[in-house]
């Protein structure tokens, strides 16, 4: 089974990393007839007819220049352009979340460029100033390195936060007794339940966050902890790192407040709430849907 999150993550464009800092091949790259220009407005792209506006660097406005790679011989960049332009031309800008529609038109196959380019908007739009000394920053590397321009002249470079998320498994493995554990965050309605995610913290390894997050939301002890694909998420800046727990207890504690619910299914059950409405899962973009789906063996009914 082909599963919609690594279709996201599949078919990268080669980044053209040693070319960052040669200006003059990026102006001469830019200024090509078939170079294509995505056009960000602060963290937001505004569709066109349903697909994302590509446009030649001729018909793309001044702004920060980020060369994105290449892709079947196409040079593709992003130009970022402030918050205010989105506020005042025609069309409904989105962020990331709105342009999956889009993406999904195309198969997915932009993803990865689309990810790359508004990974790198986020991180400019959310890093004004200098961490070390609070001077200003300026652009540099095509986009993918911000220099500060005071005191310590000090390098930036983009942030990418690890999160784990995992499906936790009880019970003989394929039988029809083994159980899936799936949880709801207070945010969510009635109904609406996914697997458990949390951030990796400094000096941990993905295993160990795995472990530690399960038991910090609901009291399993986890024992094995096996990897199953990895997801690009810069909503802003994450990267999504799937794994399958079997779990040591099945007992559950939600007395920390990070989960208001949290039950075990067993495949019959899962394929019956969600044929009936009762349990809606993640959509079919999500890691966390085709970890789910992974498990149960087969593409499960509904989502939200």
């Amino acid at each position: 089974m082909t599963y919609p999150h690594l279709q996201m993550a599949s078919g990268s464009h080669d980044r053209l990393g040693v070319h960052r800092t040669d200006e003059a091949w990026l102006e001469e790259r830019f200024a090509r007839a078939d170079s294509r220009v995505l056009v960000v407005s602060g963290t937001r792209v505004r569709p066109v007819d349903g697909s994302l506006p590509w446009v030649p660097a001729s018909e793309a406005p001044d702004g920060v220049r980020v060369l994105l790679g290449e892709r079947h011989g196409l040079t593709h960049w992003a130009v970022i352009v402030g918050s205010e332009v989105a506020s005042t031309a025609d069309g409904e800008w989105y962020p990331l979340r709105g342009l999956l529609p889009a993406l999904a038109g195309g198969g997915f196959a932009e993803a990865p460029l689309v990810f790359h380019a508004l990974g790198l908007a986020e991180w400019h739009w959310a890093t004004r100033f200098c961490p070390r000394c609070g001077g200003g920053l300026r652009s540099a590397s095509a986009g993918h390195e911000l220099l500060c321009t005071g005191r310590c002249g000090k390098t930036q470079f983009p942030r990418t936060d690890p999160a784990v998320i995992m499906m936790v498994v009880s019970g003989e493995p394929g039988s029809d007794q083994e159980r899936c554990l799936l949880g709801r965050s207070p945010q969510w309605p009635a109904g609406r339940l996914s697997t458990l995610a949390g951030f990796c913290e400094p000096g941990e390894t993905l295993e160990d966050a795995v472990r530690r997050e399960v038991g910090e939301e609901v009291g399993v002890r986890v024992g094995d902890v096996t990897y199953f694909g990895n997801q690009p998420w810069p909503l802003p800046a994450s990267l999504m790192v799937g794994f399958i727990g079997r779990a040591e207890s099945t007992d559950i504690d939600l007395s920390s407040g990070e989960i208001v619910e949290a039950r075990w299914f067993t495949r019959e059950e899962l394929l019956a709430e969600t044929t009936s409405g009762a349990v809606a899962l993640p959509g079919p973009v999500s890691i966390s849907r085709s970890l789910i789906d992974h498990w149960f063996g087969g593409v499960l009914p509904g989502a939200w």
